[in-house]
């Protein structure tokens, strides 16, 4: 006789338990679900810009605007207007806003390698905040759109080097100059004979320089010897017993032998006023007047010796000339 199978007892509240777990697992999803979205700022309070642009290539809805290397704002809706242009509706967080000025640059950039990127420059930092709503204008720079000009100047640079490398160009032909040069350089006299052209110049070059030489050892012994004349007539004129001395001691005797002329001339004129009044006596007058004349010409001849004398001593250029009264 079979055994009648026995059952599992049942859970309790089986319903229950699985009716919390699918309530529990909805609520996580909602928890994960709205915490994504204020991670991403869904609930965040944020104000409107418009960035006004010609061409919106590369911008994509929900594209992060950089201020400073941190994301401040992000797009929000791209709209085409009816004059062409393109409307960039950007999110700016409260927060946030306040780095946006009413100065403040906003720039679409695109490079060669990566996507597109909108940034914010605010130079004046003591400017207005930047209202709600405000449109500003977005500027472009396209590193592509650069590409065709860039290549028509390396084209350019690439014909220049290519006429600059040819066998009858301009460097190639200084360069031959400038070996021909450095080839004279390495020869017999060196620098000198790279500059002048050819040995002979530079040996022309360097005779003219050992002349110079000898002429100046000559102009040396030269000045030597004529220091020494120098010295010598020096000590002759100047130096004791010299010429000056001699001239002196003659300068001298000339005054006291014109000192006694000075006194023969005044006993001359007091005879001759005496000769007036004693007329009488002509013949003792006569006497006295020829012992006076005779005083007379032996100082002259006095003079005249003395003035001789300097002459052969010290060559006067002028002449001395001692009338007789």
């Amino acid at each position: 006789m079979e055994r009648a199978p026995v059952r599992a007892p049942l859970i309790k509240n089986l319903e229950f338990k699985v009716g919390l777990l699918l309530v529990l697992t909805l609520v996580l999803a909602a928890g994960f679900l709205l915490y994504t979205m204020y991670a991403r700022g869904a609930f965040e309070r944020t104000q409107r810009l418009i960035l006004v642009t010609e061409n919106a290539e590369g911008v994509q809805s929900g594209m992060a605007m950089t201020y400073a290397g941190f994301p401040i704002g992000r797009v929000k809706r791209l709209d085409l207007a009816d004059d062409g242009e393109v409307r960039v509706e950007m999110a700016i967080p409260v927060k946030d806003a306040r780095w946006l000025r009413q100065s403040s640059v906003f720039t679409l950039e695109k490079s060669l390698v990566g996507g597109a990127r909108i940034r914010a420059f605010t130079n004046q930092p003591d400017d207005p905040i930047l209202e709600d709503g405000a449109e500003r204008p977005l500027l472009t720079g396209d590193a592509a759109a650069e590409i065709p000009e860039i290549m028509a100047q390396v084209q350019d640079i690439l014909a220049n080097v290519k006429a600059m490398t040819q066998a009858d160009s301009s460097i190639n032909q200084s360069l031959v100059h400038v070996k021909t040069v450095t080839e004279r350089m390495a020869g017999e006299h060196g620098v000198l004979g790279g500059v002048l052209g050819s040995p002979e110049n530079a040996g022309k070059v360097i005779q003219a320089v050992d002349r110079s030489n000898a002429l100046l050892a000559s102009l040396n012994d030269v000045s030597h010897k004529a220091d020494g004349m120098l010295g010598k007539a020096d000590q002759r004129v100047f130096g004791p017993d010299g010429v000056m001395d001699e001239v002196q001691k003659s300068v001298t005797q000339i005054n006291a032998i014109l000192a006694d002329v000075r006194d023969s001339l005044k006993k001359a004129d007091a005879i001759l006023a005496n000769g007036e009044a004693i007329s009488a006596d002509v013949k003792a007058a006569t006497t006295d007047i020829a012992v006076l004349r005779a005083e007379v010409d032996d100082s002259l001849t006095k003079v005249n010796h003395l003035i001789n004398e300097i002459n052969r001593k010290w060559p006067f250029a002028r002449e001395v000339e001692v009338k007789l009264p």
